[in-house]
């Protein structure tokens, strides 16, 4: 157990509207721990993608406990650590990185963050066919959970093929030949589909939009975002409006952060009160 508190902070672009400092600091409010979560915001800081290992550098002289890891870090992140958790190095990206003992171990908890939301926000949903958008770091950590929940075919959409093919590649290692697939025509696969995850930034507030034409979309699907900021964006918007069952990216936001909470400080998080934290910013 921590005694002398903790110094975490999130690396990304655009994440000055983000929650995550909020939910850690009023847990560790609650547990009477002494407990600052800092923003490293490379679009403020005005540097480029190559800062990152100049920026994790300087976090660790500084003193952090950890950081969080977000777009568009949480694969360009893994050359730059000492270890991997199982999970991390089975997803492929890292989005909790502890600081100990001269060490930087990476971990994933945005797969179990999206398996929790899925399980409370959609239960009972059919999962023959899911469409997912996107397959970065975010995304290979949904499409593993995506495939452990019992989806039985994945086909992934990706504007850099080389990247959905890699992802697809990993989960065949894992989940068996043939249970993810890369897509071409988004417009066929989606009409036979059961469901549809937005893992691109697009949606976002800094990126506002739609990540598909809203044309495509159809009464029979149920559609999953991940983007929390805002919780209701363009494309649940349309997705509601067609009489769609919807997830937004709350409760991913609030189950990856209990657990890097625990990763950090070293104790048990109070799930329930981070939800309700949480809830009480909208």
């Amino acid at each position: 157990m921590n005694t002398s508190g903790i110094l975490a902070g999130l690396i990304g672009r655009g994440i000055q509207a983000s929650r995550t400092p909020a939910l850690h600091e009023h847990e560790g409010d609650a547990q009477r721990l002494r407990y600052l979560y800092r923003l490293i915001d490379a679009d403020q800081l005005g540097v480029d993608d190559s800062a990152l290992a100049q920026l994790l550098d300087a976090a660790e002289q500084t003193g952090f406990t950890g950081l969080n890891i977000t777009f568009p870090f949480k694969q360009a992140i893994l050359p730059l650590l000492d270890e991997l958790s199982e999970e991390a190095r089975g997803i492929g990206a890292v989005n909790t990185v502890v600081l100990r003992d001269g060490k930087r171990v990476g971990h994933n908890t945005d797969c179990l963050g999206f398996a929790e939301g899925l399980r409370r926000g959609l239960p009972g949903v059919s999962k023959h066919l899911v469409v997912q958008l996107g397959a970065g770091g975010a995304g290979s950590a949904v499409a593993h959970a995506l495939l452990a929940d019992g989806v039985e075919h994945l086909v992934l959409f990706e504007v850099d093929q080389a990247r959905g093919q890699a992802l697809v590649e990993n989960l065949a290692q894992r989940f068996g030949a043939g249970r993810a697939s890369l897509g071409t025509d988004l417009a066929n696969v989606l009409a036979e589909a059961d469901g549809l995850v937005n893992t691109t930034p697009v949606g976002m507030a800094k990126l506002p939009g739609m990540p598909l034409p809203a044309n495509l979309l159809h009464a029979r699907l149920w559609v999953a975002e991940i983007i929390y900021f805002p919780l209701e964006t363009e494309l649940l918007r349309q997705a509601r409006a067609l009489g769609c069952k919807t997830l937004d990216g709350g409760t991913m936001a609030v189950f990856q952060a209990v657990k890097a909470f625990e990763l950090f400080s070293g104790r048990a998080a109070d799930a329930e009160r981070m939800q309700a934290h949480f809830a009480s910013f909208a």
